[in-house]
């Protein structure tokens, strides 16, 4: 991925790279506040780009080197995310041969692989997800996560406003909403000062991000009409392929056992009002299945606990 990508088609890819160098011209009002992930790889590659030709002198001078700083931190930020996922499937009572089995499925993902190999900020998103859900299995221990998410959501995505309603809820007995407050206002003046310092560079027009927040709104329909094709059906069985069968294969086989309740006991409002905001996201960026792997921390549990039920079941 890192080394073959086509990078013609893809708007999302030139825009990190254009904002890693300092240009915001042309770079989409989608994107363009989004710095943290580009500012990072921007850090890394300066010291790369002094060795990058000597290890790697076949391939050209230019990109290279800073797409391989983006690597490196996608690389680190999708690693950071799979130890919340990791971690919240032990708080959730799997085995730790059972939770690591589950993260390496999770993470065969086509869309890990896009996370970690391309210049793209979802690994961060990823990991603001994975502090979030973390947090609340963690319970009065996780209070960092809660913080750390809220500060780092803003500037990460801005549909991360729709976590911050379950984050407050759900959150509350790792962290109090005063400092909830705190953590989320921190967030927002960060990026208050990414808008101020973008927007003096390249002139950006007044209406122009409410004509992407609504132009947002406008991809519902096609979504819905994606999602109940049958291309889009395999977009979604695609997000974890085969392994999406497992849990419901494990729920079956554990009703059938009179096992259920022990199986996903911890298993709730917790879960299911994460997966709905998963799937608002989905409907409005319209890219299904990369949206779809933002359920990549609840899938991670269910398939932790599967794999448990059945490592108990042969000893």
């Amino acid at each position: 991925m890192y080394v073959h990508y086509d990078f013609s088609h893809s708007l999302d890819t030139r825009g990190y790279l254009r904002m890693a160098t300092g240009r915001f011209d042309s770079v989409s009002v989608t994107r363009r506040y989004r710095v943290l992930v580009p500012a990072a790889a921007a850090a890394v590659a300066v010291p790369i780009a002094q060795v990058y030709g000597r290890i790697w002198p076949q391939r050209p001078a230019g990109q290279w080197p800073l797409r391989f700083a983006f690597y490196l931190v996608n690389c680190l930020l999708l690693a950071a995310a799979g130890a919340c996922w990791f971690n919240a499937a032990r708080l959730s009572g799997a085995s730790p041969t059972a939770a690591a089995l589950a993260l390496l499925a999770v993470l065969s993902s086509r869309w890990a692989e896009y996370a970690a190999g391309l210049p793209l900020t979802d690994s961060l998103y990823l990991l603001v997800f994975g502090l979030a859900y973390y947090s609340v299995r963690r319970g009065s221990g996780g209070g960092w996560a809660v913080a750390l998410a809220l500060v780092l959501g803003p500037l990460s995505k801005e549909s991360f406003l729709l976590l911050v309603p379950w984050l407050w809820w759900f959150g509350r007995p790792a962290l109090a909403w005063p400092r909830q407050v705190l953590a989320l206002g921190t967030g927002l003046a960060l990026l208050l000062v990414a808008h101020q310092v973008i927007d003096h560079r390249p002139e950006t027009p007044a209406g122009q991000s409410v004509a992407n927040a609504l132009s947002h709104f406008e991809n519902v329909t096609y979504s819905l009409h994606r999602a109940f094709s049958a291309k889009g059906f395999g977009e979604l069985l695609s997000i974890f392929g085969l392994f999406t069968f497992i849990p419901a294969f494990a729920w079956w086989q554990g009703k059938r056992q009179a096992t259920t309740p022990a199986l996903f006991t911890g298993f709730g409002w917790v879960e299911a009002s994460l997966q709905l905001i998963v799937v608002v996201h989905m409907l409005l960026s319209s890219d299904l299945g990369r949206m779809g792997y933002l359920a990549a921390p609840v899938f991670c549990v269910a398939l932790a606990l599967s794999f448990t039920h059945w490592q108990r079941l042969v000893r």
